[in-house]
């Protein structure tokens, strides 16, 4: 159980530098996403479901939802450029 805890959080570190280099900001609010539900799987590792239930509903759904129709109103001089 305690490799299985060290693999999710390197995943997530991993995920977490790799948000940077992305450069399409979908790709990273969905990155995001993944991370959230990994947290949400540690805490129930750790014995904390109400904690781990919150989380995924609230970190990982939620903000994604908000995130993306954010970014689907937000098509102005700073959206990407296609070529």
């Amino acid at each position: 159980m305690i490799y299985m805890l060290f693999f999710l959080v390197i995943m997530m570190l991993a995920a977490g530098v790799g948000i940077i280099f992305i450069k399409n900001v979908l790709n990273a609010v969905i990155v995001s996403s993944v991370i959230s539900l990994g947290i949400s799987i540690i805490f129930v590792f750790l014995a904390a479901p109400d904690v781990a239930i919150t989380e995924a509903t609230i970190g990982s759904a939620l903000t994604t939802v908000i995130f993306i129709i954010a970014i689907s109103k937000t098509k102005g001089k700073y959206s990407e450029k296609k070529e």
